[in-house]
Formats: structure tokens, C-alpha cells, sequence
């Protein structure tokens, strides 16, 4: 008998469990739930307040720029706690590359800057 048979019992018994048990559950809940339609039924719920009007709003666009720009910035976030967490291992090789990674975002801060990428007041030179 090979050594990853077991583990492939295992994962192959839990997954069937799984999905016995989703099945169970979603038949139960069919079979003992209330069927009620109506016009409150199908209203939205907003913590008791009656809707009025439409969702739809429209954003403008600096907000969709702002929030890209947060996350393109924000991972590197990512990148900096790993690689301080492995400072140890990495030494002066990992340090000089942390500094060219975070460079390179400066750069790019910098261009996004002088593009108008971050002004909200219309006058941007995005091209």
C-alpha cells in the first residue's frame, strides 16, 4: 500500500460528508421552510426603512481612480510584512531589493501625482 492512499481515503470520506450533509441540510430547509409571496416579501430589507427611490448612484470617476490606487499601494503592504518577517534570512540581498521594490513604487507615486491622478478638482492631465 502506497504512503498517500490514507490521505486520499481521508480527503475522499471528508468531501463525501460534506456534500451529504449540505444535501441534508438544503432538503430540510425546503421541506420545514415557510412559502409566503407578496409585495413586502419581495422589498428589499433595510433595517425597517421602507426604500424610496432607486440604488443607482453614480460616482465619479476620482473615486474608482483613489480607490485603484489604494489597492495597487496597499499590497504592497503585502510585500513589506513578509519581507520583514524573513529579514533575518534574507540579509543585504533582500534589503537591496526591498529598496529598488519600494523605489519603484515612489517612482510610480510620483507619476500618479503629476498626472493629476489624485486631485479632485477636474483639472488632471490623464491621458
Amino acid at each position: 500500500m502506497s504512503p498517500w492512499v490514507p490521505g486520499v481515503f481521508s480527503l475522499v470520506s471528508f468531501t463525501t460528508a460534506v456534500v451529504v450533509m449540505m444535501a441534508l441540510l438544503l432538503f430540510v430547509t425546503g421541506w420545514l421552510g415557510d412559502r409566503q409571496t407578496g409585495t413586502n416579501k419581495a422589498r428589499p430589507y433595510e433595517s425597517g426603512i421602507i426604500p424610496t427611490g432607486t440604488a443607482r448612484l453614480r460616482y465619479p470617476v476620482p473615486f474608482f481612480l483613489v480607490a485603484i490606487f489604494f489597492l495597487i499601494f496597499d499590497v504592497e503592504g503585502a510585500f513589506i510584512f513578509s519581507w520583514a518577517a524573513a529579514f533575518r534570512g534574507l540579509g543585504w540581498k533582500g534589503m537591496g531589493q526591498m529598496t529598488f521594490f519600494i523605489f519603484v513604487l515612489i517612482l510610480g507615486l510620483i507619476y500618479i501625482w503629476r498626472k493629476g491622478g489624485l486631485s479632485f478638482d477636474g483639472k488632471s492631465d490623464r491621458r
